[in-house]
């Protein structure tokens, strides 16, 4: 089973179409595939119609922005009912508050002598809602204020970077309330990427698991190889069911398109099971 459970399209952050992502995900020949686009559920219906297309399965997703310990973390919702209430108006809520964080950034990047940088970002995204660092990063680099993407946040945008602006995103039990409401399955997202003390990650993934969390993403785009082995022995210290994704955005930004990461190591149970 070759599946990748973490991608972005244009309803949030990435620069494809859900359908061009989905055709994406087919030429790397990807069997199970999901769309979790940020905090959005938009473009759910067209990615599902063209996996259905494309003869891929389907499972429907979505990545949720939470604050734990004062850092951003993502939890990801596989197999959620895209109609869920509860979870509709907990992501409406999280995108309203993404508005007024961009402005300010935009504000913030234009006393360090970066103008018009919302203005810019606004280019990359079809509603201001739904505006990320990612959308500034993009203007940035084509504005030559910075080389790539990624310069741009380990120069300004990352976390306690010049330009970056705190924001309190959902709770961790909101995020996985939300989820379980809607029929899905909790996910870490890639655990690699948040700076915790080990005493803080025993303590997150305790909570994660008291809330009803259920599984982590171990080989992701974002892991090395070395972390690939540290959160399979995560997940098999803490029974989690073990995911895979590419968390893809864009061509030009990403090294592992969907359907090119290696397998899950031995010994864990993938939380794809679930809808096979």
């Amino acid at each position: 089973m070759n599946a990748d459970l973490h991608c972005h399209s244009t309803a949030s952050d990435g620069e494809l179409s859900p359908l061009e992502v989905a055709r994406l995900a087919k030429a790397g020949g990807v069997t199970l595939w999901s769309l979790t686009d940020h905090d959005e559920l938009e473009g759910q219906r067209e990615a599902r119609a063209a996996a259905q297309a494309l003869d891929m399965r389907y499972v429907s997703g979505v990545e949720i922005s939470v604050t734990w310990a004062a850092r951003t973390v993502h939890i990801v919702g596989l197999g959620v009912d895209t109609h869920c209430p509860a979870l509709a108006q907990g992501l409406a809520d999280i995108r309203h508050g993404r508005t007024g964080r961009g402005i300010q950034i935009g504000e913030r990047l234009a006393a360090l002598g970066i103008p018009g940088a919302w203005e810019g970002a606004l280019r990359y995204v079809s509603n201001s809602d739904l505006i990320s660092r990612t959308h500034f990063a993009r203007f940035m680099a084509e504005a030559g204020y910075a080389s790539s993407v990624d310069d741009a946040f380990a120069r300004w945008l990352g976390d306690g970077k010049p330009g970056y602006v705190t924001h309190r995103w959902a709770a961790l039990a909101d995020a996985v309330g939300w989820i379980l409401a809607a029929g899905g399955v909790p996910v870490i997202a890639h655990p690699g990427r948040y700076q915790y003390t080990p005493t803080q990650f025993d303590a997150f993934f305790g909570e994660f698991i008291d809330l009803g969390g259920q599984a982590i993403e171990v080989v992701t785009g974002s892991h090395t190889p070395a972390q690939y082995i540290e959160y399979a022995d995560v997940a098999r210290r803490y029974g989690f069911e073990a995911s895979r994704g590419s968390d893809f955005h864009a061509l030009r930004e990403d090294a592992i398109t969907p359907g090119h990461l290696p397998p899950l190591p031995a010994g864990l149970k993938p939380v794809w099971e679930r809808w096979l």
